[in-house]
């Protein structure tokens, strides 16, 4: 039961805060902030931390998701929640860790005044775009394994 109910606190954490950096602070920045560059640094050190909650979080629910000790799931929901866990991982390494070092990068290129030069920014907003979706795909499939582990 203990471990059940451990699973749930973590997903739900999880989850939440996914949604919440992503869709509730992260777009009221922008829309607040005249800044777009200083909206741009909060979120990406929120977007940050998220990650790394995101690493924490998948590798504890896996984790605790191999110990079937005290609860009568069902193994094929623990497999499936498993699979889904892992599926956010990935698209946490894959858009953070992979993808937000090219965009800082490009970030990097931008004058002083922060404008990018057309083809990096072409490129910038490619590359945000593949991590937005990844963020919405793994955002998604936590609201799947809420469902699952619930």
């Amino acid at each position: 039961m203990f471990v059940s109910r451990a699973r749930l606190l973590i997903v739900t954490l999880w989850v939440g805060s996914l949604w919440t950096i992503g869709y509730l602070v992260a777009p009221t920045l922008f829309a607040t902030l005249s800044d777009r560059v200083l909206a741009g640094t909060i979120a990406g050190t929120l977007f940050r931390l998220e990650a790394w909650l995101s690493v924490f979080c998948s590798v504890s629910l896996m984790a605790l998701m191999l110990l079937r000790t005290d609860d009568n799931n069902n193994p094929t929901r623990l497999k499936t929640g498993f699979i889904l866990a892992a599926g956010m991982l990935a698209c946490t390494l894959i858009g953070y860790f992979a993808l937000h070092p090219f965009m800082a990068a490009l970030r990097e290129t931008a004058g002083p005044a922060g404008v990018m030069a057309s083809d990096a920014k072409m490129q910038f907003g490619i590359l945000h775009g593949i991590s937005s979706g990844m963020y919405l795909v793994q955002s998604l499939m936590g609201v799947a394994l809420l469902f699952k582990l619930r």
